[in-house]
């Protein structure tokens, strides 16, 4: 054997491996690009209309990298695809109606989960047992059962999780929350909190044909709830409102933010009120150290209506009352003060506060750094238990009182059988 290289052998060797071909900037890191390093990819589970609006906000973020949509109906895939790939200028958004297959990829680290209310808990958990982080939209859980097993999976599995609960990214409520906080409000005594009305509707919509499997998926998108015939309506975003979609009487859908943004103010993010009774204008809840939760009911999402607000500050309104003064703050970005501090706190400002921006950065800085988001698994659990505890008390019709340590009610067997609700198989919420 001739262990001496040829010429041509020496040369093809120089050009495989001493000669490096061109390295674009991108996959350096260079000329404004984030190397594929420390690249966030991310993937989104039952993208709709509200996921398509946090989908928009997250895509020009540098750092990370969309690259699958699983939807179990196919206008929704393309229309994700479609959108995917305009922003990135190619064709390589995949698209899949299997969740398993996007759990199943080791290049994804983190889930976009917007799914309808029903599928919020388990596909969450799901993700997070196959090793992603997640960002689920609320409410995320059905019942007190469902947040406490969400909660206690990202414990379980040490992934990052934040709740779609983005008020608490933006200034104005942070502005208000600070106030009453660093007792510029003086002691506080009762925290308003906006809700819907509640309502309840257990009928069915009349039974259509199913499509075809890959048009959508009608198994698939009722998972964990009960069967009932396919309707077009359902899919097309009708199952708000149902009690099997939507559950808690459509409570938390406006308390997971009010609610939450109370629990903030109230420094209470490890706790939750200890009783709740309901009347015909709404829910007042008192937690151990004395300060009163309100949950306002309003005719209207939209708009504010109710005698307990100062002025219309827009949808989502929260009032901070304590013995120096009161601030308010809703969706068009307006501070309302009065009281000693009105003077100091009073401002406004201009840009309304719906936006996820911030919210999904402050996500994925969390996924780089492994610290907690600012709406984590545990501030979730509190605050959506307080919702839940609050709206139990609506459909009872009576005082409940709660173990905020042992998350359960006191002396009530009926409303403890509420924290949980069945699921249909094999979707088990406790893998």
């Amino acid at each position: 054997m001739n262990s001496k290289p040829s010429r041509r052998q020496f040369l093809r060797t120089v050009s495989a491996v001493a000669v490096p071909a061109f390295i674009p900037a991108r996959a350096l890191g260079r000329d404004g690009h984030v190397a594929p390093s420390n690249r966030i990819t991310l993937a989104g589970v039952g993208i709709g209309p509200r996921g398509r609006y946090d989908l928009s906000v997250m895509l020009p973020e540098q750092d990370v990298h969309f690259v699958t949509i699983c939807d179990v109906q196919r206008s929704r895939r393309e229309a994700v695809k479609q959108m995917v790939d305009d922003h990135y200028g190619n064709n390589d958004c995949t698209m899949t109606r299997d969740m398993f297959e996007v759990y199943d990829r080791p290049d994804i680290d983190a889930v976009l989960v917007a799914t309808g209310d029903h599928w919020h808990a388990l596909a969450s958990i799901l993700a997070m047992k196959a090793g992603k982080d997640v960002y689920s939209e609320k409410p995320c859980g059905m019942t007190i059962g469902e947040v406490q097993a969400l909660s206690d999976a990202a414990d379980r599995y040490g992934r990052v999780f934040q709740a779609g609960t983005q008020r608490r990214s933006l200034a104005n409520f942070q502005y208000a929350a600070q106030a009453a906080i660093s007792g510029k409000l003086g002691r506080l005594h009762t925290l308003h909190a906006s809700v819907y009305t509640p309502s309840r509707t257990y009928d069915w919509l009349p039974a259509e044909k199913e499509p075809p499997i890959d048009e959508v998926d009608w198994d698939r998108w009722l998972g964990p709830s009960p069967w009932r015939p396919y309707n077009h309506q359902y899919v097309a975003g009708r199952w708000r409102g149902h009690y099997d979609f939507e559950g808690a009487a459509n409570f938390p859908d406006w308390g997971a933010h009010t609610v939450d943004l109370c629990q903030w103010a109230n420094q209470a993010d490890d706790t939750v009120p200890i009783t709740y009774e309901a009347s015909t204008d709404g829910i007042t809840a008192k937690y151990a150290n004395g300060v009163t939760l309100i949950c306002d009911f309003l005719p209207t999402p939209f708009g504010n209506r109710d005698p307990h607000y100062t002025t219309s500050t827009g949808t989502c309104p929260v009032r901070y009352e304590g013995e120096d003064g009161t601030i308010e703050t809703g969706d068009n970005g307006e501070i309302v003060v009065t009281g000693k501090a009105a003077k100091s706190l009073q401002r406004e400002f201009a840009k309304p506060g719906t936006s996820a921006k911030g919210h999904g950065r402050n996500f994925f800085d969390c996924v780089k750094s492994r610290e907690k988001p600012v709406c984590h698994q545990q501030v979730m659990r509190r605050s959506h238990i307080a919702c839940f505890a609050a709206q139990l008390s609506w459909e009872l019709d009576r005082k409940l009182t709660f173990d905020p340590k042992r998350e359960c009610f006191i002396q009530d067997p009926e409303a403890n059988r509420r924290i949980h609700r069945a699921t249909r198989a094999p979707w088990s919420l406790y893998v």
